[in-house]
């Protein structure tokens, strides 16, 4: 039989999630966004419960072309744009819509032959300073594109650089406002933080589109500062193994590579079919949390390629005996119904929920649960 490690992606947490999002986002449409194969979800598994979105943000043309063989006909959003001038072939026959963030872009738009104009999305750096055009060079872009018969529709977007965080959004909103304010076409400017974040009724916040990414995978985009709890998001993944053996160590034994952890008194040890091969962090250390039969307990020790370690002490102590086969789940819901969010993983692993969901290996089997 196969190792018991498996992913399990919840399509009725994906459907709550994106509800939630547009429950926040005032009257605005709503991009579920889909890039990094779905936040590692795959973007096969996750279309049934992001369907109801108003349109798809991605990055690669490969991740649209699966979109549009899913069966989907709406808007699809290149984020980053066009790379090089045969991808517009591409846009064209895909019939997507696509982010123009340099000069580059215009060019290879201008010398596309098409009988079909593009609807594009110009993007304004206001202060992330990674992508777009400055407010200062954003008009004369925007004069360049509309003026190219290669061109149907401009919008416009810009990104939030500390929407999760005490500096906020308002710096930025004031720069775009600034730069775009008599030009017309619809504006897409928050991500999940700023849509969860802001006060409801701000539709000049909210413009015409909001870009829902980590929340609809029930990751909350200001961890630690709120949960995913507190903004009423379901996780979408649970990462789940089983206990493969035991040991029983005395004060004084240690347990894995290094030996990290020692044992200060009598500790019943569990040994799980996971490892950073399978996307868990190395990083994780000792008091990392992990459920084993719905109780909450921690890692021990360091993680290794295939198996890490945790403490059984807390599941012997709720009156249950955990052994060989007991449940073990990394992140997720469990089968008793307890939930250990992601980000708490993260969070004791020094990292972003983001980046554990995205790093599920290709060898963990994935199944899709309605």
């Amino acid at each position: 039989m196969p190792r018991p490690i498996h992913a399990c992606i919840h399509t009725p947490a994906l459907q709550h999630n994106l509800a939630r999002a547009r429950a926040a986002a005032a009257d605005a449409k709503v991009w579920a966004v889909v890039k990094a194969n779905a936040y590692g979800h795959g973007i096969e598994h996750v279309f049934e419960g992001l369907r109801g979105a108003d349109g798809f943000a991605l990055l690669d043309l490969s991740e649209a072309q699966r979109v549009r063989q899913l069966g989907w006909r709406g808007p699809i959003l290149l984020l980053e744009g066009v790379f090089e001038p045969r991808d517009l072939e591409l846009c064209s026959r895909l019939s997507l819509w696509h982010t123009i963030h340099c000069d580059e872009q215009i060019d290879m738009l201008a010398a596309h032959k098409t009988q079909v104009a593009h609807r594009v999305f110009l993007k304004m750096n206001t202060g992330m300073n990674r992508l777009g055009f400055t407010p200062q060079r954003f008009r004369s872009a925007w004069a360049r594109l509309n003026a190219l018969p290669q061109v149907d529709e401009i919008s416009f977007m810009t990104h939030f650089s500390d929407a999760d965080g005490a500096r906020g959004i308002a710096h930025q909103v004031a720069a775009f406002n600034a730069a775009a304010q008599d030009l017309p076409g619809e504006r897409s400017l928050c991500n999940s933080a700023a849509t969860l974040r802001q006060r409801p009724g701000t539709p000049a916040v909210y413009a015409d589109w909001v870009r829902a990414g980590i929340a609809l995978y029930g990751s909350a985009p200001d961890h630690p500062e709120h949960t995913a709890a507190h903004w009423g998001l379901q996780p979408t993944m649970t990462l789940a193994t089983r206990l493969i053996g035991t040991q029983q160590l005395q004060a004084g034994d240690t347990v894995g590579y290094g030996s990290c952890f020692t044992a200060d008194r009598p500790t019943l040890v569990g040994i799980a079919a996971c490892g950073y091969a399978d996307g868990y962090p190395r990083h994780a250390g000792t008091g990392a949390p992990v459920l084993v039969a719905g109780v909450r307990t921690r890692l021990l020790g360091r993680v290794s390629m295939d198996m890490l370690a945790v403490d059984l002490n807390p599941v012997l102590a709720a009156g249950l005996q955990p052994g060989w086969g007991s449940e073990v789940t990394l992140w997720g819901r469990s089968s008793t119904g307890a939930v250990l969010p992601i980000d708490d993983v993260a969070h004791a692993a020094g990292t972003v929920g983001y980046e554990l969901m995205c790093a599920l290996a290709p060898r963990v089997p994935v199944a899709v649960a309605d």
